[in-house]
């Protein structure tokens, strides 16, 4: 992927490596980089001379200070690859291209088209075109993009499983019908996945190892960070926390497809619960909540009895993951007044619980985390030869394959 059929291996492996210290290391000498691989004077001069060649780095400046001249410094230019993101939901699609540093450079939000199915897909390819022109830059530059979608994705056959809320989307080869109206490389996650994914790159998961985001709205998933990697299951399934059978009885055939554990904390059932027990009717689930601190006893029993079912399905998720951090998101899960309530039950449902937060990125997590996802792939595959897929080599070994 992205590699000079011109070039030979060896030295797209070097280009990799060189790239990947510029990325992470803005305005940096030519001395310092083969100070920092390995590479003689020779063999960098040749690396810059391809480099510059094909317009992925260029001049950013000069060294300043200490004895002697000074050396010209380089950077990459961060908008010759782009990536595509996109958090699909029932309603909405938020879409964004960035640049190589994760740079948005546009982004659009628009309902998500009613009839479903591949007019999503000509909606989703429709917006990247959108986007590159408002970036003004060409569509071509997007390199890879990555699709956040309500629903398991199957990466081994390509099927895309339990999208009820996107018609003509279940058990669709989303990927596949995609990848033939762009010319990206198309990848398809969670997007409750994706929204763990934004948290780990900007979010409350920047300094943990292991965590989960838990998404509490209309219904309930959650994406895990373990070992700093996303948890995907063996059908892209892991972290479908609804059907966890805690409230409701596993064995109740009306709790086969919201899920034993969504149909005692999602928004239905908050409202359910509310109004049976003799709260005002027809209000909504954030009406509800905002009760809670006028002094309604009603709301207050409610928001108490899903926070209580909350602590307990969070106790049998850590007993399986054991995540530091929970990180709590949604219309419901980003609630002060549940997150209080779920800090007081979980001390006293086990012995050590993991600490909770809300996010701080809110509706944007899924859109960040499809971006990041994006990014991951791009640096993977930089100068990738389809020959071999080698992993960054010492420069020295570097050199002397040369």
């Amino acid at each position: 992927m992205f590699s000079f059929s011109s070039i030979a291996t060896s030295r797209q492996i070097t280009l990799r490596s060189v790239m990947r210290i510029l990325l992470d290391r803005r305005g940096i000498s030519r001395a310092e980089l083969a100070r920092l691989t390995g590479l003689s004077k020779q063999t960098m001069s040749e690396v810059f001379r391809d480099l510059e060649m094909e317009g992925w780095v260029q001049m950013s400046g000069r060294t300043q200070g200490g004895v002697g001249r000074s050396a010209a410094t380089y950077e990459v230019c961060a908008d010759r690859a782009l990536v595509f993101g996109a958090d699909v939901g029932g309603t909405k699609i938020q879409a964004a291209i960035a640049d190589m540093h994760g740079v948005v450079l546009s982004e659009i939000v628009e309902p998500t088209d009613a009839r479903g199915g591949e007019h999503v897909i000509a909606q989703l390819a429709r917006m990247n075109q959108v986007l590159a022109e408002r970036a003004n830059l060409p569509s071509e530059r997007v390199l890879v993009g990555t699709i956040g979608i309500p629903g398991a994705y199957d990466e081994r056959s390509g099927t895309l499983l339990m999208v009820p809320n996107i018609a003509g989307l279940e058990g669709s080869q989303f990927a596949a019908w995609l990848a033939r109206s762009v010319a990206f490389e198309v990848h398809v996650g969670n997007d409750v996945n994706m929204a763990a994914k934004g948290e780990q790159w900007l979010g409350k998961g920047r300094d943990v190892d292991n965590f989960v985001f838990i998404a509490l709205g209309t219904g309930i998933g959650m994406g895990i960070i373990n070992e700093r990697r996303v948890l995907r299951g063996s059908r892209g399934a892991a972290g479908e926390i609804s059907t966890l059978p805690i409230g409701a009885s596993a064995y109740d055939g009306r709790t086969f497809w919201a899920g034993a554990l969504e149909t005692m904390i999602g928004s239905a059932a908050i409202r359910g619960r509310y109004e049976g027990g003799g709260g005002l009717p027809g209000l909504t689930v954030r009406q509800i909540i905002d009760r809670v601190g006028d002094g309604d006893r009603i709301a207050i029993a409610t928001l108490d009895e899903v926070a209580r079912t909350l602590a307990e399905a969070i106790l049998a998720v850590s007993a399986v993951v054991d995540p530091e951090r929970i990180i709590m998101g949604g219309s419901i899960g980003a609630r002060p007044e549940l997150l209080e309530r779920v800090q007081h039950y979980l001390p006293l449902c086990m012995a050590t619980p993991p600490t909770c937060t809300i996010s701080q990125l809110g509706s944007r997590a899924g859109l960040y985390g499809t971006l990041a996802n994006s990014l991951d792939i791009l640096r993977k595959g930089l100068f990738q030869t389809p020959e071999l897929d080698v992993p960054m080599l010492s420069a020295r070994s570097l050199e002397a394959a040369q």
